[in-house]
């Protein structure tokens, strides 16, 4: 079978380290390849233009690749050596990625089932113009809602939840309600809701005759005995039901809470079972993302088949986004035994998965070997360094290197922003543990902002390989 030949293009700098990257990836590489060494120090300063009339290229090659931030079309350089050429990633360190290579994390073969339902409430749906249910609803499926829960405000009705119900049912969604109000809940379910939270051992009777599916809850929390019993009223009435124990906050019987989602699995297996995840993410001053992950890992080793979440306060915001990635990533985990760890790069937000160096003998190299006026930012160690051919500035303050850029070098008001924004980027890599690459973004996981391309003019005019 035919092998591809990729010719690699970099610059002396990095050639080294592009070579012993490629090499260890040798085992999972489907081609072959070979490096072409320009005669810059930093590839990504060349234009095609240029690169057309400086490289050598073998006749063995079927494929070159060129750094991705290097300027124009990569149509002249197909001209000049008749080959196919793509721009690669930005930083050579990109490359398993961008080749999906098994060590830069690629989803493994069946991963993306999963088997828990997300069921998002909409809080004082009632108090809210159709026009924004419909909104917040769209966007929550769009995260990965199975369910829309309207959630009503006790002690006032509401008059129009039958309106809103079938409304919604007509745009194709999933709805349940979540009342105490008979009045609400028997209109909603007359309106195409078909699931109700939640009876419990007192109002039983108001669910005899309704065709719906009933979350069942104990009379209090600690009280198991009750939610056996309505459980045992409603089987015993033909209805389709699903447990809810109650997960309950810190401090007020979260880890008994955790005791009771056992005790209910284990007497009755079949069952289904549903965790209200949000009394935990809504009440506890942390991230929502690990504690939701927590969460899912018990309802897949229990087959609790639902869990109910808000996204109300602002560190929840994104919580059945969260949920929608963590339940594929515990599905997997506990289908095939293997640990959660490098399965789901996106909910990795705060700090990145592996930290890249370049190391301080690299970089003081670089520094010294730059011909030209353009500054490189770096971010390492705990200090930004700023260079170019006239100088190499460090701190762990970005005031100071301001100063000490306008004191220095003279940058103009534009340049002077972009080095700015860059250097600020910088420092919040520093801050957080995370890699920093010059005219990227941060990687912030499913939270990653792209940066708008031609953001980085101020530097790119002042590019010249020559």
């Amino acid at each position: 079978m035919h092998r591809d030949r990729y010719l690699f293009v970099t610059g002396k700098l990095a050639e080294p380290a592009l070579a012993g990257l490629l090499s260890e990836a040798q085992k999972d590489l489907t081609f072959d390849w070979d490096i072409g060494l320009l005669p810059i120090n930093v590839a990504a300063l060349a234009t095609t233009d240029w690169i057309a009339t400086h490289l050598k290229v073998p006749s063995e090659t079927t494929r070159i690749l060129i750094p991705g931030l290097c300027r124009g079309s990569t149509d002249i350089l197909e001209s000049a050596f008749g080959k196919p050429v793509v721009k690669g990633p930005k930083d050579y360190r990109d490359i398993p990625d961008y080749f999906k290579l098994p060590s830069a994390g690629e989803y493994p073969a069946g991963y993306g089932e999963h088997s828990i339902e997300i069921i998002a409430e909409i809080n004082h749906a009632g108090e809210l113009p159709f026009a924004q249910l419909e909104e917040m609803a769209r966007n929550y499926q769009s995260q990965g809602a199975d369910r829309i829960d309207l959630g009503c405000t006790p002690g006032n009705p509401w008059k129009g939840i039958g309106t809103a119900v079938q409304k919604l049912k007509k745009l194709g969604f999933q709805i349940s309600v979540d009342s105490m109000d008979g009045w609400e809940i028997a209109t909603a379910v007359d309106s195409g809701a078909d699931l109700v939270l939640s009876a419990c051992a007192s109002n039983l009777e108001f669910f005899r005759n309704l065709d719906c599916e009933i979350v069942v809850i104990p009379e209090t929390p600690s009280d198991l005995e009750t939610l056996y019993a309505a459980r045992d009223t409603l089987l015993s009435w033909g209805k389709k039901i699903r447990l809810d124990p109650i997960l309950e906050p810190i401090g007020h019987g979260f880890a008994a809470s955790l005791r009771r989602y056992y005790e209910v699995r284990d007497k009755f297996p079949q069952d289904p079972i549903l965790m209200g995840v949000g009394n935990l993410t809504e009440l506890t001053d942390a991230d929502s993302s690990g504690i939701n992950i927590l969460l899912l890992a018990i309802c897949q080793e229990l087959d609790i088949q639902s869990v109910l979440t808000t996204a109300v306060i602002n560190w929840c915001k994104t919580a059945v986004q969260e949920l929608h990635l963590g339940r594929k990533m515990v599905h997997y985990a506990c289908k095939n035994r293997v640990i959660p760890k490098r399965l789901e790069p996106e909910l990795v937000t705060l700090r990145d998965p592996t930290i890249r160096r370049f190391g301080q003998e690299t970089l003081n190299r670089l520094a010294r070997e730059i011909k030209d006026p353009n500054f490189r930012v770096f971010a390492e160690e705990g200090l930004i360094h700023v260079m170019n051919k006239d100088m190499h500035l460090t701190s762990d303050n970005p005031f100071h290197l301001a100063k000490e850029l306008v004191e220095k070098a003279g940058v103009d008001p534009a340049h002077a922003f972009y080095l700015g924004y860059e250097i600020c980027k910088a420092n919040t890599a520093l801050t957080l543990d995370k890699n920093y690459t010059q005219d990227q973004e941060l990687r912030w996981g499913f939270l990653t902002r792209k940066e708008a391309p031609g953001n980085h003019g101020a530097k790119e005019t002042q590019r010249n390989p020559d």
